[in-house]
């Protein structure tokens, strides 16, 4: 995978599912992480061939939930992100994937206790034997580009030590958030300490914080010298900041999520979360619009409030004369 001039969507925990990351695709995404998976949740899983939607399926034993859902579509350019604090666990979980996915990163930059309490995320930004450990495993034992994302560390220079340390480990880009563990996503992005980091490595440095219009590509580019972009809310709020004649109206992007959630049986809970939280930002949960959201107990619920009911029955049709067959 290339990941030089790339215009990339960021991991997103109950966001970056299938129907999220095919959508930005749609719109001009180049490569499309997925949302964080913990090494211990994936272990847990088996890998499943669902013909009915032609997918490739990771169910967790014992509650048939899907943790992880891919298709052909995207394996060239979808990212299977993991949560790890342990190299054997690291490699194991991503031998699982690896042949339904185009790279496998890993995050270093999670801010939430979740992941800072089992020593994941940003706790390994502190441990850096123990990133060397996890990434120097999966390279050996990889055909696929192995990938970091961090967040920057208490100084400047820490941060490009860490960056020269994980350059020299082979890892194929370095994703770099330009906040620290304490910043809020209210607190500006600092370009000028990514662009620390992208003058002192070779690898492609991914530069990601407050890219919230197409020309923000560009611009966090030509500030920091990254290689390619990286966009999380900016695309959370209207998935089209990928398409570069322009974005399309807000309404027309969440009633396109709702198709691709249907047409891709996501997770109604992980949908009515993403609808919440590009409603927070234009709007307000306490309006008509929010209740409803909140209220909606299935797919045919979201389709009525949403005008696509017709294209509800299309698909469930569908897929009762396939499984009839």
């Amino acid at each position: 995978m290339d990941y030089r001039n790339k215009h990339i969507l960021a991991p997103m925990v109950r966001v970056g599912t299938l129907p999220f990351r095919l959508m930005a695709a749609e719109y001009g995404a180049d490569i499309t992480y997925g949302e964080e998976i913990i090494d211990h949740k994936m272990l847990k899983c088996v890998r499943r061939a669902n013909d009915s939607l032609g997918t490739t399926d990771f169910i967790e034993k014992g509650t048939n939930d899907v943790v992880f859902r891919t298709c052909p579509e995207e394996k060239n350019r979808v990212v299977f992100q993991m949560g790890t604090a342990n190299a054997v666990r690291a490699l194991t979980t991503a031998q699982m994937v690896c042949m339904d996915v185009a790279a496998i990163d890993i995050n270093m930059g999670c801010p939430k206790s979740f992941s800072l309490s089992g020593g994941m995320g940003a706790a390994l930004l502190t441990k850096p034997e123990l990133i060397h450990d996890i990434l120097t495993t999966l390279r050996r034992n990889l055909d696929l580009p192995v990938t970091c994302k961090i967040r920057l560390l208490k100084t400047s220079q820490e941060t490009v030590e860490l960056a020269r340390r994980i350059e020299r480990i082979g890892v194929a880009a370095l994703a770099v958030h330009g906040r620290r563990v304490a910043d809020r996503p209210r607190d500006p992005a600092q370009w000028n300490e990514i662009a620390n980091v992208a003058a002192a490595v070779s690898i492609p440095v991914i530069a990601n914080g407050d890219v919230f219009e197409y020309e923000d590509f560009d611009r966090i580019k030509q500030a920091t010298g990254a290689a390619s972009a990286m966009v999380a809310r900016g695309a959370l709020w209207n998935a089209s900041i990928f398409d570069a004649g322009g974005k399309s109206p807000w309404e027309e992007a969440k009633r396109e999520y709702v198709r691709k959630s249907i047409l891709w049986d996501n997770d109604i809970k992980s949908t009515k979360h993403t609808l919440k939280e590009m409603i927070i930002h234009h709007s307000c949960l306490e309006l008509p619009e929010g209740k409803a959201v909140i209220k909606s107990a299935s797919y045919a619920d979201l389709a009525r409030l949403y005008g696509e009911e017709d294209y509800y029955n299309f698909v469930t049709e569908y897929r009762q004369k396939t499984k009839s067959r």
